[in-house]
């Protein structure tokens, strides 16, 4: 009551409390509304893209290939990179900038390099920026409808082995398949 008491020409005391909050509630209005139109995207949580990395290096070593691999979040900044034991120094460039190239284009570089082969137009794609690298062996990670970053893998002797490789590490974190799972022999 004190605190009230310094109010004395207040009619009602509880007046002041509530013309405060309104004011501190409505003041505060435009902020609220502003936070709720930015828009909301999902991360790659740094212990996903350890785990899809190991996965896609383990893959490729016990297929006997020495690799690198990278992961990326949405944007292609890199998150994560391992060099595999004996992986030749050029392997961490092309895992690194085959990851940033399905992250920023959305889609498995495979894909990407089919279609500049198919159309010449497109060509121009492979100097979009000195990131990008259009080589297959690099998916985007896709979790709940969402493209979260991208993997590179390179170093194994052939794209499609680089891919296998990337789609294990997807596997391993329960992202939406990217390769087709290869054929019943």
């Amino acid at each position: 009551m004190a605190l009230i008491s310094r109010f004395p020409r207040c009619v009602n005391p509880h007046a002041s409390v509530i013309s405060l909050a309104l004011v501190l509630v409505l003041g505060f209005a435009p902020v609220v509304a502003a936070v709720e139109e930015l828009p909301r995207e999902a991360a790659l949580p740094l212990t996903l893209a350890n785990k899809a990395a190991a996965a896609a290096q383990e893959k490729c070593k016990q297929d006997g290939y020495r690799v690198s691999v990278a992961v990326v979040d949405r944007a292609g900044v890199l998150k994560v990179l391992m060099r595999g034991d004996g992986a030749g120094p050029h392997t961490t460039n092309s895992s690194s900038k085959k990851a940033y190239t399905a992250a920023s284009l959305r889609r498995p570089t495979s894909e990407l390099a089919e279609l500049v082969a198919k159309t010449p137009p497109l060509q121009g794609l492979r100097d979009i920026d000195d990131k990008t690298l259009i080589l297959g062996g690099g998916l985007p990670i896709e979790i709940g409808g969402e493209i979260v970053g991208a993997i590179g893998v390179g170093g194994a002797p052939g794209a499609h082995l680089d891919d296998a490789c990337a789609q294990a590490g997807l596997d391993s974190i329960g992202a939406a398949p990217k390769v087709p799972p290869p054929a019943a022999k």
